[in-house]
Parts: structure tokens; sequence; C-alpha cells
């Protein structure tokens, strides 16, 4: 999916060059893997760990404060920071939206109704203040702060979604994640077929594949009587771990490739 490409608005200056990846089939690929692991991660140590979800929001937005710094202050893509920046805003989203919804008890339908309302703030504003939303190319400071933050809140309105399919709705872990699956393919058949609003397609598939991932990823970790695999946290973290790891290292290597002698 792609998006409009508009000139930088006057004055919003940073990096030349741009600093995301693109998206393409290799990048939902990837999204996929890191939010399912960002969501066994989370869980590994949040719930395993008995570490809690305050104390585990407070370590995991540590972690993303840190690579979304490194991130920000580099000056070129680096697919590895990059995905680390992914990967602490999933395992963030996942203790995060589990403090609100189980610890405030705000529950997750209301959980996922004000986190919501927060991405759409962010949308607008980010609009309101550069004049575009495209994620084709994030060339200045403001516009990738805005695109950080709208992906930390966008993860974790996935996993408030994703555990709402999957423990209120009836659906079961399995269910949850084809019913989101399901949404993710006509996501992508209206990018191909239709001439709907690309960058609201991008946002909606983003969105997603959170719960996608979440579903997923508590259908590899549950108890079998849960309608889980029963691999734990650990273990499901590891299997997805692999594939994540080897693409971005394909990525790294098709950076470098590209780069001017």
């Amino acid at each position: 999916m792609t998006t409009d490409r508009r000139p930088t608005p006057a004055g919003d200056t940073g990096a030349a060059a741009s600093k995301v990846a693109q998206v393409t089939l290799a990048f939902w690929i990837m999204k996929i893997c890191a939010t399912t692991l960002g969501e066994t991660a989370g869980d590994q140590l949040s719930m395993t760990m008995h570490l809690g979800y305050g104390a585990s929001t407070l370590v995991l937005l540590a972690a993303f404060a840190v690579t979304v710094v490194l991130q920000m202050g580099a000056r070129r893509f680096h697919p590895a920071l990059y995905w680390s920046v992914i990967l602490t805003t999933s395992t963030a989203g996942t203790t995060l939206s589990d403090f609100m919804d189980r610890t405030l008890r705000l529950g997750y339908a209301r959980g996922a109704a004000l986190l919501a309302g927060t991405l759409v703030a962010v949308l607008v504003s980010w609009r309101a203040s550069t004049g575009s939303l495209s994620v084709d190319s994030i060339r200045s400071r403001r516009s990738e702060a805005f695109y950080w933050a709208a992906i930390l809140v966008s993860n974790t309105l996935g996993t408030a979604l994703g555990d709402f399919l999957a423990d209120d709705s009836g659906l079961g872990f399995l269910g949850g994640a084809t019913l989101i699956g399901g949404g993710i393919a006509l996501t992508a058949l209206a990018w191909r077929i239709t001439r709907l609003d690309r960058v609201a397609l991008f946002w909606c598939a983003f969105v997603l594949t959170r719960p996608f991932g979440a579903t997923f990823g508590d259908l590899l970790t549950k108890p079998v009587a849960a309608g889980g695999l029963d691999l734990g946290t650990a273990a499901a973290s590891v299997v997805l771990a692999v594939p994540l790891v080897a693409l971005v290292a394909w990525s790294s290597w098709r950076s470098r490739r590209a780069e001017p002698a």
C-alpha cells in the first residue's frame, strides 16, 4: 500500500533522506511478525515473569523512548533500528493496553474506544501540522515524531481490539485471528481494485495487523484448554524472532547494496 507524495511544508526541516521502511509485501510480513512477537514478549515480562502490567509498561515505554530517540537522531534509514522501534511499540502497546483494560478496569471495549479517539487526534494533528499523512517518505523530524506517536497508539489500540475479539466476543483466539485476517485481506483487496484513500487504507491495515498479531500470539501461548497451542511465551517468542531477524538481516543487506559507493 502506498500513499500520496506531497512536498515537505516550508519550515518543516530535518533529515533529507527517508528514514522509514518502504511499504511492500515484506513490510507487512515483518510487521505481523513484530506485532505477534510484541504480544508474546510483553506477556513474558508482565505475566510469566510476574512483573505486572504497570511496571512492565514503564520498562517497555523506556525501551521505546531509547529506540525512538536513536531512530530520530539517525541520518538515514537503518532497518535494524527501525524494526527495533516497531518491536518496542508493539511490546509497550501490549502491556499498556492490558494495564488500561485490566488494572484500570476500563474493559476492552472502552479501552479500544479511548485509544481509537487518541489515534484520530494524533492523525488530525499530524495532518494539520505538516499538510500530509503520507508514510511513503518521512523526511522531517516533525513528521517522524507524529509517525511514531501514531504507530505506538495504533499498536496499543490493536492489542485492545484483539483481546476484545478473543475474550469478550466469544470468537476465541482462532476465530478472532480468522476474522482479523479476513479484514486485512479485504483492505488489501480495496487497495488493489478501488480508488479509496491510500492513507486511510494504510492505517486501517496497520491497525488490523496488530490485533491479528495479538490473537495469533495468544493462540500460540495460551493453554490447550483455553483454545491455544500452549507453546509458552518464551518458546513462542523464539519461534517468531527467527523469521523477523532473518527478514531484518535481508533488508539490511539490500539497504547496503542500494547505497552509493
